[in-house]
């Protein structure tokens, strides 16, 4: 399938979800399973449909490095369970947006320079369209939020490869050892924790297998 075929698929579901409030999209996956291209290339599709379009990822909630490393460097459950400030994105973003509040907040947190950030609340309008992507968005506390719930599936061998390309492509400090270490480490045994406690392929309205960027396959679809 060519990714604008997927793109079209996609939208058709969105645009054609009936809701008085703002449509919450999840774009959930492992780490470099293609998330962030998807929810882009999504994004930038329904623009043409002259809806508010709310981007967001989850990496605007991290939580401070202190409480993302308490279990050590390399805890496989501290990743899992204490990487993003989950009750934030309730507070901020995800409650706003399903109450009818309608004032939200995309990110609280920069973890680049582990810092909280101060954006001013905006104000949603009521057939805005939220499309999300992060990892874990799946989970319990979050899950009944989405409206729409998309999961890209891709073997941990290639999220492994693709994470060392990127890391070269960004000029990290990291060696090629470095990344395989942290991945089989911290990084897969804490998605396995995940995959075992939330089920979020069986919990995905539509899984995709994204293990080839430019010929990606829905494996099903609710809509």
């Amino acid at each position: 399938m060519q990714t604008s075929q997927l793109l079209d698929h996609l939208c058709e579901a969105i645009l054609g979800y009936q809701k008085d409030l703002p449509i919450l999209v999840g774009i959930d996956g492992l780490d470099a399973s293609g998330k962030t291209i998807l929810a882009d290339k999504l994004a930038d599709r329904l623009e043409e449909s002259s809806r508010q379009i709310i981007r967001a990822s989850i990496d605007g909630f991290h939580n401070p490095r202190v409480i993302r490393y308490r279990k050590g460097r390399d805890s496989p459950n501290g990743y899992y369970q204490d990487s993003f400030n989950h009750q934030l994105i309730i507070d901020k973003l995800l409650r706003p947006l399903s109450s009818g509040d309608l004032k939200y907040r995309v990110a609280t947190f920069d973890y680049r320079v582990d810092a909280e950030v101060n954006l001013p609340s905006k104000k949603a309008d009521k057939d805005a369209i939220l499309i999300m992507d992060g990892i874990f968005l799946f989970r319990p506390e979050l899950l009944n939020y989405w409206d729409i719930k998309i999961f890209l599936d891709v073997s941990f061998d290639v999220t492994l490869h693709r994470a060392i390309k990127r890391a070269g492509d960004q000029e990290t400090l990291d060696s090629e050892q470095d990344i395989i270490d942290l991945y089989n480490r911290r990084y897969i045994p804490g998605q396995r924790l995940y995959f075992k406690e939330a089920t979020p392929q069986e919990k995905a309205d539509i899984l995709i297998d994204n293990n080839d960027y430019d010929d990606p396959l829905i494996i099903r679809t609710l809509y």
